[in-house]
């Protein structure tokens, strides 16, 4: 018997293993300390009532035999993906229903798309980056070219016609960078991979954080994407279901390579390696697009917004570069006096109690930056950045 050696090649620790780590040790000397964790991106707000009852009354029927739920299509309900494809039409993007797929949210389908591609293509990822995409490419043995995002662009790479790649990961609004790419640059990016026979992956787990109408919230509302894109999609932030986990995949029927088109291999993998998400979660993803659930949760994400301004206002009267803070719930800034990220961490751990994560844990670009999340309360924010404020690098 032999490991699969790529394995090897990760990091010691998954990044926010790392954080907990650190700050659990940091409890345990001084338990009598406040910790505000503005670090890994969980929602704090509850579920929407619209989405509860739906919960509720699927739960319900589940406990009588003429409303029970066996095994369903492993793709999802069609109510559920009729629902998300009106939400599509809303955006201008037109989708039938046999191009979207439920799953358990963005993070296993971006991890899991890479069966349906060969392990001698080449993946394009930016730097820096949300760490399962390379991780993933890692334990396959796939070769990693990375675009550089950095102060100069933005955190907003754009293609390099002299650099060849087969799969490109993309996500706007960006985690960590909280930086969003306009049209202009999205078309540049799909006839990059039009030109190069490549495939897009577009991680859209925050659209809905996006406030400006001029900016796209789908690739799909690009020229020419649907020929090259597949995009993810997640309820984690939109309704606050990281406990409870949903969300879609499109993969156009208009998509091929090699002649085979990677809708059917991604439902044939679908098939044998998932029996999809519970009708209990399924109903109550459903009622996030109703008209209530959606005015409940656009409050929730308003919520959120006034939490990013506020630290966004709080580190511009510091002086400090950032990005993000508007149309994404990600904060990410120059650390303080030159400090590298880790650094940067442990001083604002032990001096003010403040929790964030350390751009060194999403590639080399980020080491001297660092992340933090709108998800926590008014009042929490409000502490944290004046403890910013006070922090003397």
């Amino acid at each position: 018997m032999k490991i699969n050696e790529n394995y090897l090649k990760l990091g010691e620790n998954y990044l926010f293993a790392e954080i907990a780590k650190r700050v659990k040790a940091h409890k345990a000397a001084n338990p009598d300390k406040e910790i505000i964790r503005l670090g890994i991106g969980d929602v704090t707000l509850p579920l929407v009532p619209t989405v509860v009852e739906a919960l509720k009354k699927a739960g319900g029927e589940m406990g009588a035999k003429e409303t029970f739920r066996g095994y369903d299509d492993e793709q999802g309900y069609a109510f559920l993906k009729e629902a998300v494809a009106a939400y599509y039409a809303a955006k201008n993007v037109a989708l039938n229903i046999g191009e979207i797929f439920i799953g358990d949210g963005a993070k296993s389908d971006l991890s899991n798309i890479t069966d349906i591609f060969g392990t001698d293509n080449t993946a394009l990822i930016p730097n820096p980056v949300y760490p399962v995409y390379a991780d993933t490419n890692l334990m396959n043995g796939r070769k990693i070219v990375y675009a550089r995002a950095s102060k100069e662009n933005g955190f907003l790479p754009l293609p390099d016609s002299a650099v060849k790649a087969d799969i490109i990961y993309l996500c706007s609004p960006n985690n960590p960078t909280g930086a969003v790419y306009d049209a202009a640059d999205l078309k540049l990016w799909v006839d990059y991979a039009l030109k190069n026979d490549a495939v897009i992956l577009f991680d859209a787990a925050y659209e809905c954080f996006v406030s400006d109408e001029a900016l796209p919230t789908s690739i799909f509302q690009i020229e020419g994407a649907k020929e090259c894109a597949i995009e993810f999609c997640s309820l984690s932030k939109t309704a606050g279901f990281t406990g409870v986990r949903c969300g879609y995949t499109v993969v156009p029927e208009a998509l091929a390579r090699g002649g085979v088109k990677l809708n059917a291999l991604w439902r044939r993998r679908q098939a044998t390696k998932f029996n999809g998400v519970s009708y209990i979660v399924q109903r109550g993803a459903e009622a996030v697009f109703s008209p209530a659930g959606m005015v409940e949760i656009r409050k929730n994400i308003a919520y959120y917004m006034d939490n990013a301004n506020v630290i966004s206002r709080a580190l511009t009267a510091r002086g400090a570069y950032h990005t993000g803070g508007k149309n994404s719930p990600y904060i990410w800034f120059e650390c303080f006096g030159g400090l590298e990220s880790w650094e940067f961490f442990d001083r604002l751990l032990t001096s003010c109690g403040v929790v964030g994560t350390p751009g060194a844990g999403f590639g080399d670009t980020g080491k001297n930056f660092f992340r933090l999340t709108a998800f926590n309360s008014r009042e929490n924010t409000l502490k944290a950045v004046q403890k910013l404020a006070e922090f003397k690098a």
